[in-house]
């Protein structure tokens, strides 16, 4: 979930905004502070309630997180009048800068795939070691009966 500052859009790029989230499978709502502040109450995101002022609009993603500070990062480079206030991934108030950092993040399938290649790296390295040895013994048996043969 990223909060935003949505003050000076217009109407017209409030609805390109939406347009461009919802393609990516991404809500935004204007939402009235005080309605937000008590649906987050006793939950995981009351956290946000310090940053619940003044025009705020929430980007909600349900799939990556990532792909929501991405989306929201690329309008606001677009039309500065959006500003980033902060926002919650996985449960963790993080402030603008924080959004930044998570937007500059490759996809969740690289990511995933750069950690397999992490944990199967050291294996990769150890088969071929014990290929590297079983092949120089038979090539030293090899060149041994080479030898007495001669």
């Amino acid at each position: 979930m990223v909060l935003t500052d949505y003050k000076g859009l217009t109407v017209a790029e409030l609805f390109e905004l939406r347009r461009l989230l919802r393609g990516a499978g991404i809500e935004y709502k204007v939402v009235k502070n005080t309605l937000a502040r008590a649906a987050s109450a006793k939950t995981s995101l009351s956290v946000i309630s310090d940053l619940l002022k003044g025009p705020v609009g929430i980007a909600i993603g349900y799939a990556d997180p990532a792909q929501v500070a991405k989306k929201i990062i690329e309008y606001s480079k677009k039309n500065n009048k959006l500003k980033v206030s902060g926002g919650v991934v996985e449960g963790m108030l993080c402030n603008a800068e924080d959004i930044k950092s998570i937007a500059a993040l490759p996809p969740r399938e690289i990511l995933l795939g750069m950690l397999a290649g992490v944990f199967n790296a050291p294996l990769s390295k150890m088969a071929a070691a014990l290929s590297a040895t079983v092949g120089s013994f038979a090539y030293a048996a090899e060149a041994l009966k080479n030898k007495k043969s001669a």
